[in-house]
Parts: C-alpha cells; structure tokens; sequence
C-alpha cells in the first residue's frame, strides 16, 4: 500500500478537506498514474452530498483524471512509464457477461466498478482522482492523444464520452437535426460533437444568456425554452434530442419537439423521476432513452475523434484548495464550462 494526497468529503454536509488516501500495491495487471489533472464534473457534488443514495465517507472523488504511468506492472503490456493516460468513471468490471463481452462494460450485468464510490473486487471503496496518485487495471486506463493538452483531455473522460456515445448510437451526423437541453459542462461538448459528426445542432438553453457561446461551438440556432413560443415554433423538428441537465423538466413539452420515429435521450440524472406522458410518444412513435459513458473501446474512439477534429472542452484550470468553490460555482451555473483540478497543486 502507497499513502497518497488527495481532498476527501468527509459527510454530506461539510466542506472537502485536503487528506490523505491508500492506494493499493501494483498487481501484475495493474498501472500506476501520476494525476496532473482531475475534472469536476456535477455527479462528484451529487455522491458526496448523498443525493444519489448513501456512500460511506471519507471519500475521494473525480472520475475525469488524466496523468503519466510512473509503473506497470509485470504482465502490463498496453501501457509504459512515461506514457500520456486518462481513467473516466469505471476501473473494472465482470468481463465475462455478455455487455461486457461485446465491448460495453458500462452496462455490466453485474454492475462495473465505478471509479469512486464503488466497492472494489477486494471489498475496499474504491477512491477517485482528486488525489495525486492512482492504480487501475490496465484494461480501463485509456490513451490520451499528445495533440490534447491534459487539462483539456480530463473533462472528455466523462463529459466527452456521456455525449459522443448517444450522439453515435441514434447516428446523429450529416442530414440529422439534434436538439441539445443544457450549455453546461456535458452540453457544450454535446454541440461540439454534433456539429463534428455533420449534424445541424440547436441549443436549448433556459435563457440566450450563452447563444453566442453556442453559436461559436457549432450550434446552428439557439433558443431560450423560458419563452413559450420556443415549444411552438420547433413542434415535429428534431430527430433526436440530447438532455444535459440534472433538473425535472416538462417532458410532454420536449417530447413534441421530435418528429416521427425521433429520440429524447436523458444523460442528465435529476434526483427526482420525470414524468413520462404515453400520450406524446405514442403520437408520432416517439422514443424516450437514457444512456450511460461508453464502454473502453468507444471512450478511446471518442478521444482519438476530438484529436483528430481539435474538439477539446472549455475549462478553468483551479488550485485544489478551490474545490469547495467550484462546488458552489457548478451548483450556481457559473463556469464555463468545466472547472479542471491542477493537482500539482496538491502535492
């Protein structure tokens, strides 16, 4: 075991504080990561505060890391020292269930191993990346191009691939309209993606207060669905609509938005259910879907696509010592549109 620093939620209701974590010996299919950056995405504010059930504290948390192998263990062989890596937000899974064998462990059927706030195969509660340090089984640790600079690399490990995976299974491209709900952290890389895969991309956003924001990623139009004419206008537009947020929503208002055989997909988790009238799905064969990161395979796909493309999200780079106001930032709407954890600074 290796003592490592890292900032840890210490209850629901107090303030992260700077502390240190185990991590465990190299097994032989095992690396170990120097972190030089962790996102802060809002899932890491909705498990400490226990609004997605309770979780056992002290705990780490941070499922966007990126860093350098610093070792490897003895029967490592797709990754050596020196190497550029990132872990998004599973560190293992079953392998032996028929998702995990078509290259989907995100949907494990005995359920993956998240990479904080999950139990591990040895039973330990498995800590994330605002730490220095990091062991992960070779099989999820991912290559980061050497055209996407860490601190930009760090957000597409979760905001990247929650996205890219939707956008690439309903097969969003040229010809296809998409409707994106949100211009946060996981909607404005929605656009960029969109918009690289040919599609022609609206935002709908509560106010205009970021259209030009929008605009310049790549959405074609942009409306404020606080104005009741936004619902009529783009009744029967889009094929398939991307829902970012994490808040209840009037779902019989979206839905309307699709046209025939069209898909709303929720990647956003509200805490509290949404309410799915049959009647606006029923009148044009409509879908309602969810979706969840990607498997290993499509998250490597989907970093090798935005190097090739020069997607990378916007961040603001913060020492760690600011971690508790980002928190309160990210709850308040004001970054954009990804706040990135230097870790040097906690070392």
């Amino acid at each position: 075991m290796r003592t490592v620093n890292a900032i840890a939620a210490t209850s629901a209701t107090d303030p992260l504080v700077r502390t240190t974590i185990e991590r465990r010996d190299l097994g032989p299919h095992d690396v170990l990561i120097e972190i030089r950056y962790a996102g802060i995405c809002h899932s890491d504010i909705h498990t400490v505060r226990a609004e997605w059930g309770r979780i056992t504290y002290p705990q780490t948390v941070g499922h966007e890391i990126v860093g350098e192998v610093t070792e490897v263990g003895s029967d490592v062989t797709g990754h050596a020292v020196g190497d550029r890596v990132g872990v998004g937000c599973m560190v293992n899974s079953c392998r032996e269930c028929e998702n995990c064998k078509a290259g989907q462990e995100q949907y494990c059927l005995e359920g993956n191993i998240q990479t904080y706030a999950g139990t591990d195969r040895d039973g330990t509660i498995t800590q994330g990346g605002y730490s220095t340090h990091i062991v992960v089984n070779q099989d999820f640790v991912l290559r980061v191009p050497e055209s996407i600079p860490y601190e930009a690399a760090a957000p597409l490990l979760c905001a990247g691939i929650t996205t890219y995976s939707p956008l690439m299974h309903w097969k969003a491209g040229p010809g296809s309209k998409v409707a994106v709900v949100g211009l946060g952290g996981l909607g404005h890389m929605a656009v960029k993606i969109a918009a690289a895969m040919g599609a022609e991309v609206t935002v709908l956003s509560q106010t205009l207060s970021k259209q030009d924001d929008g605009l310049a990623f790549g959405a074609q139009h942009y409306y404020a669905t606080s104005d009741p004419a936004t619902f009529k206008e783009l009744r029967n537009t889009f094929d398939l609509i991307i829902n970012t947020v994490s808040a209840k929503i009037k779902m019989s208002s979206y839905l309307r938005l699709l046209r025939l055989d069209g898909t709303f997909v929720s990647v956003g988790a509200p805490p509290e259910p949404l309410e799915v009238p049959a009647f606006a799905l029923i009148g044009a064969r409509r879908s309602f879907a969810g979706s969840n990161i990607g498997g290993i395979a499509e998250t490597q796909e989907m970093l090798d696509f935005c190097a090739e493309r020069g997607i990378a999200p916007e961040v603001e780079v913060i020492d760690a010592d600011r971690v508790n106001e980002a928190y309160e930032r990210v709850l308040s709407s004001d970054v954009r549109y990804r706040f990135v954890i230097d870790v040097e600074t906690l070392r």
